[in-house]
């Protein structure tokens, strides 16, 4: 039997047309690699093709072994020669150590070697590069704080993916600061060019510019392929698509395999109109299509499609499976991000035991995945799964208190409470850069090693004997400021010395809680302006009970000797301290750690910023918890074991982006909110919303036989005390209502899912969910308690305890802050124009469906303020986000 006739009938037809360029639109689990590899085959056996005269290019080393290994398999016993498979970048090299001194240019001075590079040129890493960088800065005198090399060689890295010059990158510059990059450009090609070395996108580029530059070493890769196969071709950049066509030469036997519904690589360089545009460069062009899907079931390849199907820049394909029906998709909709993490570790440990046992039967291996948009929301799940004592495997990075900036704040707050602690205190002497180098450093270890003392107390030595240089000096008084200043925090002083600094009025030179104060600094005596700081004056809060790895509170009226009236005096005096998240904003704001990552600029250090926030969002957690600032350095110690860190683990946690190409029985696909996901980044441009969509496409489609799809109606966002409520992703509602089944029970009647989602879901306070809701709570140890109303806003998820009301003010009002000054017998006066209450009727609300007369209909994102002058943020489809004045929007309810 033939190997074709393991192939379906549109497989068969992309293998079996070998002449002229050939598109195949390959569907997600269609079995794209077989086609590839058995299109090699055919050509090698039936065709009577040399081995050698084919090509093909993917882009990564596991997919490239993959494909050599099926192709021996089918025709290892044909010839000793074998087609060549490899990357882009490994066939690149191998064409320059070849041939790149042909690009090499006689010198203008008599008796000097020609310019340009020689065949012993070197590659650099990514640190080799970040060096040539700061080495140029600083012999040009640029500040490598307010420039970092990161955000110049990722600047770079897009031009040489755009293929810009540093002249045309200068020609495009808006600002000074894009035109020192474009500078710094310049010399760092000098510099590489001298060092005759090359980068990773120089390895593209000089390969292009070899075939566009030299006839004869163009002819020659043209007459040795004479077939070229271009592997995952969605995602292909400029570099990339020039060399084909140089490659293809005028046989035009290009046969590339690719799916434009599957293109979320644009943040990285790839064009996906190299796929949309495949005929205008190949008019003659056949287009097949690979549609048959062999992975998941008809329900999840319906929903996928529908969603993707609202897309405008696709070439469309309808994807069939002979697995007809199916497991519907569940919906579940979590109350916060916390209890979406419970149920989701729920759920894997239910659906572990059961496959477990038809494992044993000889079913398949079981196996589930947990995807999510951002890096930083794996935390919750992490606690999750080890509550639930689940082994799991992150992918695509650290665990998340294993990632460089958490462990600095965390290194940062065991400073803070245990100065002598000298491993965290050298982690974080110097980070970010504050002017402290290696020999101030190495002069610290000497002084204690001679005193007997700690790396901290030999700071302060060093400073009082005055034995560094004035510059050193300065910088070690600076950190142990800011140290002091923390540990002035969390015992409740700072709010006095802030207090006493502002009384001493503009003669005051110096202070002994804050920096100098400037014009901006100012600004942090206003009372009105302490929402950075959060001073909690709330009535202490009841907590409920956990077990002691979830982070359970200790309980202050068990302890020996104390008495009721202790625990409460002792509670009061605690909630008037500030939390552990107000340290960690206080640390962020002083050391400027997100200002330096912003300033970057780049699509890792925005991922490193959303991870920061969201360990303050682990802070209030803990906070609200009852923990102190020890039990939750303990709380992360423990999350962090790397005990739990184990690959073979039947369960996967990892970002949308790192699950291309995978499959699983079970995948849930969480965070699905509008700014979450799709993320707020992506929202001003309608092409970066449809990149948005094809990335959850391929999430769906990751799934074997059931997708689960969750949210979270309040989730903790970054410097707010309380949850906020979200609005369900669009994503939501592209998904056909009959194909979805709600978990957890059905709340008010509402659908969650399909047309119209958003505006019957978004906005409901904690109290719609009464106390017949069904839904899991997973704070009890019998996990079936369900939620209650407060006697506030405010929700309870325990059946025996209730939280008190909310207080009539919120904790930073201007009367709470008065309170606080008053309770310690300092002087405070209140403004003495009163705060005129908000005008006007309630207009639009997020989650709305609105109409606009030009824009067309949309969707309320965010609101800000009351009355006519407030401020609508919608977003439409086409035109992305826009913000309206709501007097002069004529916007209409839709």
């Amino acid at each position: 039997m033939s190997f074709l006739d393991q192939l379906n009938p549109q497989q068969r037809e992309a293998v079996e047309t070998t002449e002229g360029p050939v598109l195949i639109l390959a569907g997600a689990g269609s079995g794209k690699t077989r086609v590839i590899t058995y299109r090699i085959a055919y050509l090698i056996e039936n065709m009577g093709v040399m081995p050698e005269s084919i090509l093909a290019m993917t882009f990564t080393n596991k997919a490239a072994a993959e494909m050599g290994e099926r192709v021996e398999k089918l025709v290892g016993g044909l010839s000793i020669a074998k087609p060549v498979i490899s990357t882009f970048h490994s066939f690149c090299v191998r064409v320059l150590r070849r041939d790149i001194e042909a690009l090499r240019i006689p010198s203008a001075t008599p008796g000097q070697p020609p310019i340009g590079h020689t065949k012993k040129f070197v590659i650099y890493d990514e640190s080799d590069q970040q060096s040539v960088v700061k080495s140029v800065m600083k012999r040009l005198g640029l500040d490598d704080k307010q420039l970092t090399p990161r955000t110049v060689l990722s600047r770079i890295s897009w031009a040489k993916n755009h293929m810009l010059d540093p002249q045309e990158l200068y020609l495009q510059s808006a600002d000074p600061k894009a035109e020192k990059i474009a500078h710094l450009f310049e010399e760092y090609r000098k510099e590489l060019r001298k060092a005759n070395a090359l980068d990773f996108d120089d390895l593209l580029l000089e390969a292009t510019r070899l075939l566009k530059s030299v006839a004869a070493v163009r002819e020659y890769y043209n007459r040795r392929f004479q077939y070229l196969l271009i592997d995952e071709y969605q995602d292909t950049n400029r570099p990339q698509y020039e060399l084909m066509r140089m490659l293809a030469g005028t046989r035009h036997n290009v046969c590339a395999v690719g799916d434009e519904d599957q293109s979320i690589y644009s943040w990285r360089g790839a064009d996906i109109r190299n796929i949309l545009e495949f005929e205008k460069d190949f008019p003659e062009a056949k287009i097949i299509r690979l549609e048959q899907n062999y992975r998941s079931t008809q329900n999840i390849l319906q929903a996928a499609s529908s969603v993707v199907a609202n897309n405008i820049r696709r070439k469309g394909k309808n994807l069939w499976t002979s697995r007809q029906g199916g497991t519907k998709i569940g919906y579940y909709e979590a109350p916060d991000g916390e209890n979406e993490a419970l149920f989701a570790a729920d759920h894997i440990a239910k659906y572990l035991r059961e496959a477990g046992r038809a494992e044993d039967s000889g079913g398949q291996t079981p196996r589930a995945a947990v995807l999510y948009r951002t890096n930083s929301q794996s935390r919750l799940f992490e606690e999750a799964m080890r509550r639930y004592g689940l082994k799991y495997h992150v992918v695509g990075g650290f665990s998340f208190y294993e990632r460089a900036e958490i462990k600095d704040m965390i290194s940062y707050l065991k400073v803070i409470q245990n100065p002598d602690d000298s491993i965290s205190l050298l982690r974080v002497i110097n980070t970010p850069t504050r002017g402290i180098g290696k020999g101030t450093i190495e002069t610290l270890e000497h002084l204690a090693l001679e005193t007997g003392l700690s790396l901290w107390g030999a700071l302060g030595e060093a400073m009082r004997r005055q034995l560094l240089p004035q510059r050193a000096l300065a910088a070690l008084k600076s950190f142990q400021q800011l140290i002091e200043d923390a540990q002035a925090m969390l015992a409740g002083t700072f709010g006095e010395q802030l207090e006493e600094t502002a009384s001493a009025g503009e003669n005051a030179q110096t202070h002994t809680a804050i920096e100098p104060a400037s014009e901006e600094d100012a600004a942090a005596f206003d009372p009105n302006d302490f929402g950075n700081t959060s001073f909690n004056f709330d009535a202490p809060e009841l907590v409920h009970e956990g077990s002691a790895e979830a982070g359970a509170p200790h309980d202050i009226q068990r302890d020996v000797g104390a008495t009721e009236a202790d625990a409460v005096e002792v509670a009061a005096v605690a909630s008037t301290l500030p939390s552990t998240a107000d340290l960690l904003k206080f640390l962020i704001d002083r050391t400027g750690y997100i200002k330096l990552l912003e300033d970057e600029d780049t699509p890792e250090s925005f991922s490193r910023i959303e991870n920061l926030r969201e360990l303050v969002n682990a802070a209030m957690d803990s906070r609200d918890r009852g923990e102190t600032l020890d039990q939750f350095l303990d709380h992360a110690a423990l999350i962090s074991d790397a005990d739990d860190y184990d690959e073979r683990s039947q369960i996967t946690l990892m970002s949308l982006h790192a699950a291309k190409g995978l499959e699983f029985p079970l995948v849930f696909l969480s965070g699905l909110e509008e700014g979450l996901f799709p993320h707020s980044r992506t929202m001003l441009q309608p092409d970066d919303v449809e990149e948005e969509r094809r990335l959850c496409y391929v999430g769906m489609t990751r799934a074997m036989d059931q997708l689960i799809l969750t949210r979270a109606v309040y989730r903790r966002r970054y410097g707010t005390d309380l949850p906020e409520a979200s609005v369900p992703s669009r994503f939501l509602e592209e998904v056909p209502i009959q194909l979805v089944e709600e978990l957890g029970g059905r709340r008010d009647g509402r659908d969650r899912v399909g047309a119209g989602t958003p505006a019957r879901t978004a906005g409901r306070s904690p109290a719609a969910y009464d106390a017949g809701d069904r839904h899991y709570s997973y704070e009890d140890e019998d996990q079936s308690a369900s939620w209650k109303v407060g006697t506030g806003s405010g929700v309870q998820a325990t059946p025996s305890r209730q939280k008190p009301a909310a207080p009539a003010q919120p904790y930073n009002s201007i009367e709470n802050i008065a309170e606080f000054f008053a309770s310690r017998g300092k002087k405070f006066s209140l403004p003495k124009t009163p705060v005129e209450p908000p005008t006007g009727k309630r207009g639009f609300r997020p989650g709305q469906k609105v109409r606009h007369p030009k824009y067309g209909e949309g969707t309320v994102y965010q609101r800000e303020g009351e009355g006519e002058e407030a401020k609508i943020t919608v977003q439409f489809p086409r035109f992305g986000l826009k913000k309206l004045v709501e007097k002069y929007a004529q916007l209409e309810r839709a």
